[in-house]
């Protein structure tokens, strides 16, 4: 077990929840150091700020200025809000370097770069910018990491572990982040349409609609494990399947005549465009 940092989670939504209490479950380095003793989180919602107190074991309060130091800030609000919370944080002598040290500070906000966040931090914060999704909460997740301006390659490094603790984390460039927002940060509710839509393509065809979201739901999670475990492309996977004049390539050629392709590459271009609007909020 690592050294005991202490982490101040502020804004304990559902991407804020999963972050920390997968961090005290996890056994992994660098995440085993970390129980509900190390967790302070900030939250303004009464019944929320119960829920999190009872469920997870970790302190609330109700206000950033209220925190108490920490080592490491984990900025967990959303986009539109997120300029008026690092005012207020601005306004916590612990958190500003006149009390305490200056915490690491991460921001898992998509769309807002780290220059501008940055410009909202006490002067020379330490920066560390992640593009999570939401599987994280069930130690599945796949993570985006990039520094900022003045953040150390340890420090990266560090932050990208604790994200792997939680899934698979990558570090990244930050110019590939909003495209790292639109593949893997949305796209658990692609592949959560996908299922929608091939469950109900099987109900057309006279499936009970149960039995083919049953049918396609397993199916997409044995096809994922099938190629992560056995290390072949994705390509080869799908071409191994494909018997010449059979049933699948049939499918596949339908989908790509109907426009397979193109419902992707339109939808990962529109969040692209709406992550690049969320960084002028």
């Amino acid at each position: 077990m690592g050294q005991s940092k202490r982490f101040l989670v502020v804004g304990g939504g559902k991407m804020g929840e999963a972050i920390l209490a997968g961090w005290i479950a996890s056994d992994a380095a660098p995440a085993d150091s970390i129980d509900a003793s190390c967790v302070t989180v900030v939250e303004p919602g009464e019944e929320r700020l119960a829920y999190l107190e009872q469920t997870h074991g970790v302190a609330c309060v109700r206000d950033v200025r209220e925190a108490p130091a920490v080592d490491v800030v984990v900025l967990s609000v959303k986009p539109q809000v997120m300029m008026s919370v690092l005012a207020s944080l601005c306004q916590n002598p612990v958190l500003t370097g006149e009390e305490a040290p200056l915490p690491l500070f991460v921001t898992i906000a998509a769309g807002l770069p780290t220059e501008r966040i940055e410009a909202a931090l006490p002067e020379g914060s330490q920066l560390v910018r992640v593009m999570p999704n939401m599987p994280l909460s069930i130690s599945a997740g796949a993570s985006g990491v990039c520094k900022g301006a003045k953040a150390t390659d340890e420090q990266v490094r560090y932050v990208a572990d604790l994200f792997g603790c939680l899934g698979k984390a990558v570090i990244v460039d930050e110019a590939d982040m909003d495209v790292v927002c639109a593949v893997s940060g949305s796209g658990p509710a692609y592949v959560a349409a996908m299922i929608e839509s091939l469950r109900d393509a099987g109900a057309a065809q006279g499936l009970d609609a149960e039995l083919a979201e049953t049918l396609a739901l397993q199916t997409v999670l044995g096809t994922a494990q099938l190629i992560s475990q056995t290390g072949a492309s994705v390509a080869a996977t799908r071409e191994s399947i494909c018997s010449p004049g059979g049933t699948t390539i049939a499918a596949l050629e339908a989908m790509q005549a109907a426009g397979f392709d193109d419902v992707f590459a339109a939808g990962v271009d529109a969040a692209v465009k709406r992550a690049k609007e969320l960084s002028q909020c």
